[in-house]
C-alpha cells in the first residue's frame, strides 16, 4: 500500500474511532428533560419534619446557605481541584429554584446527578452517596425544600479550569465513581449500628472529606476513611489509621457530635464546626447511631504512648537539638502565645484549654490544619457560646508559624518533623 493509500486508511479509522467514542460519550451523558411541575402539591406535616431531620444530618445549609438571610438560595463557592463550583438555589423558586421539579425529578437528581433539564450536576453535589438513599427518605427531603420559603437567587456562573467545565466528562466519572445499587444492613451488627452506617454513608456522606480522593476527583474505594480533604482542613482517618492521640469512646463521640467539645480531645474547627452545628440540631438518637458506627471504626486504632497521656508543660527544646534555633522560636511563642491557656488544662466548663498533647492536629500526617487553627482560631458560630480561640495570622510571620508548628510537633506530639513545612504554610496563607 502506498503512503498516501495508507494515510488516508489511517485517517479513515480515527474519524470513525472519534465518532465511536462521541457516540459513546453522547449515550453515557444524555438524560431527557423532565415535565416541570404544573403546582406544588401538599405534603404531610410528618414528612416535612423528617425532612428537616435528615436536611441537619446532611449538612444541606453547609453548602447551600451562604447566606443565613436567604436559607437554601445556593450561590456558595467551592473550591476544587478542577475549579469553583457554586452551590444552586433548592428553595421552591419556580424560576431560580426547584418549584418546577417533579417528586420524580428531585429523585432523579439525588440518585443520578441529573439536574430537570437533563444537564449533569457537578459531582461537588455527593449524589454519589445520596443514591443511596431509601427512597421514603428523598421523598421526605423533597417534602421539606418544598415547603422552604421560595427565594429569587439565579444561580453564580462557575469557574472550572478547561476542559473539566465541559459537562460530557461528569458522564465519565459517573461510570467509574457512581455506585447506586441499594445500601445494605449488616446482620452481624446492631439495628443502631446499622442506622448509623446508613446516616454516615448516605445522608451525612462522611467518607466525602475523611476518604482520599483520586487524581480525577473521586474517592479512593481502596483506602476508605483513610484520611481526606475538606476546605483545605485535614481530616482524620476515622480507622485504625487515626491520628488521635488518645482512644474515643462513644460516649465521648457523641458529645463531640453534638457539641464540638469531648473531654481529652480537640474542639471542633475548620468545616467540623458546621457538621457540629447541624448535628447539634438532628435527632439525638440518630447522633448516637453516628458515634456508635464511627466508635466501631476509631476502636480499630491500635493503642499507643504518646505525650497525649502526660499533663505536663511543653518542654524547652533540647540543648542539643540539631534544630535548635528553629525549636528555641517556636518555644517562645508557645510559652507566650498559647502557654496560658493550654498548661492550665480543661474541664467542661472551664475557660482554659485543651493541653496540647492531646490535640489531634499536632499529630495528623498533613500540617494543614494546625495552620489553619494557629492562623484563624476557633470561633462559635455568631451569637451563640462555645470554645473561642483567638487567631494570629496578622501577628506571626510565616517563619513564626512555621517554627512554632515545628515545636509543637516535635515536642508536643513527639512525631516526625512534617516534610515541607514551610511550603504548608505560604499555601495555607495564599489568597
Amino acid at each position: 500500500m502506498n503512503q498516501p493509500r495508507r494515510r488516508r486508511h489511517v485517517g479513515r479509522w480515527l474519524l470513525a474511532a472519534c465518532i465511536v467514542i462521541a457516540c459513546v460519550a453522547f449515550a453515557i451523558m444524555w438524560r431527557p428533560a423532565i415535565a416541570p411541575l404544573a403546582a406544588i402539591p401538599t405534603f404531610d406535616q410528618t414528612r416535612i419534619e423528617r425532612g428537616a431531620n435528615l436536611a441537619r444530618l446532611g449538612m444541606c445549609a453547609s453548602c447551600h446557605t451562604p447566606d443565613l438571610a436567604k436559607p437554601f438560595a445556593g450561590g456558595k463557592p467551592m473550591e476544587t481541584p478542577f475549579g469553583i463550583v457554586h452551590s444552586t438555589n433548592i428553595t421552591p423558586d419556580n424560576d431560580t429554584g426547584i418549584g418546577r421539579w417533579s417528586q420524580e425529578a428531585f429523585t432523579r437528581s439525588m440518585r443520578k446527578g441529573v439536574s430537570r433539564d437533563g444537564h449533569l450536576l457537578y459531582p461537588a453535589f455527593p449524589y454519589n452517596h445520596y443514591t443511596r438513599m431509601t427512597q421514603a427518605d428523598i421523598d421526605d427531603l423533597y417534602a421539606y425544600f418544598m415547603t422552604r420559603p421560595a427565594l429569587h437567587a439565579p444561580a453564580r456562573d462557575n469557574q472550572m479550569t478547561f476542559p473539566f467545565g465541559l459537562r460530557p466528562l461528569v458522564a465519565f466519572w459517573n461510570v467509574l465513581y457512581l455506585d447506586d445499587a441499594p445500601w445494605q444492613t449488616d446482620p452481624k451488627q446492631s439495628a443502631e449500628w446499622n442506622r448509623g452506617a446508613y446516616l454516615a454513608d448516605a445522608v451525612a456522606h462522611c467518607a466525602a472529606c475523611h476518604t482520599p480522593r483520586t487524581m480525577l476527583g473521586g474517592p479512593d474505594l481502596s483506602r476508605p476513611l483513610d484520611g481526606g480533604e475538606a476546605d483545605d482542613w485535614y481530616a482524620p482517618a476515622l480507622n485504625a489509621r487515626s491520628p488521635s492521640p488518645l482512644p474515643w469512646t462513644r460516649e465521648q463521640l457523641h458529645a463531640y457530635l453534638r457539641s464540638g467539645i469531648a473531654e481529652d480531645h480537640a474542639a471542633a474547627g475548620g468545616p467540623m464546626q458546621d457538621v457540629v452545628t447541624h448535628l447539634a440540631q438532628a435527632d439525638e438518637r440518630d447522633v448516637a447511631a453516628l458515634a456508635a458506627w464511627t466508635h466501631s471504626h476509631l476502636a480499630q486504632a491500635p493503642a499507643r504512648t504518646t505525650p497525649a497521656q502526660q499533663s505536663a508543660s511543653l518542654p524547652a527544646p533540647k540543648a542539643d537539638d540539631p534544630d535548635l534555633q528553629r525549636m528555641q522560636a517556636g518555644y517562645a511563642l508557645y510559652a507566650n502565645a498559647c502557654a496560658r491557656c493550654h498548661d492550665a488544662g480543661r474541664s467542661p466548663s472551664s475557660g482554659a484549654a485543651l493541653p496540647l498533647q492531646k490535640a489531634v492536629a499536632l499529630y495528623d500526617p498533613d500540617p494543614r490544619s494546625l495552620i489553619h487553627i494557629v492562623d484563624d482560631g476557633i470561633a462559635p458560630p455568631d451569637g451563640e457560646p462555645g470554645r473561642w480561640m483567638p487567631g494570629y495570622e496578622t501577628i506571626l510571620t510565616d517563619e513564626q508559624t512555621g517554627a512554632l508548628a515545628a515545636y509543637l510537633r516535635k515536642y508536643g506530639a513527639g512525631q516526625p518533623a512534617w516534610p515541607e513545612l514551610n511550603d504548608a504554610v505560604r499555601k495555607a496563607r495564599a489568597p
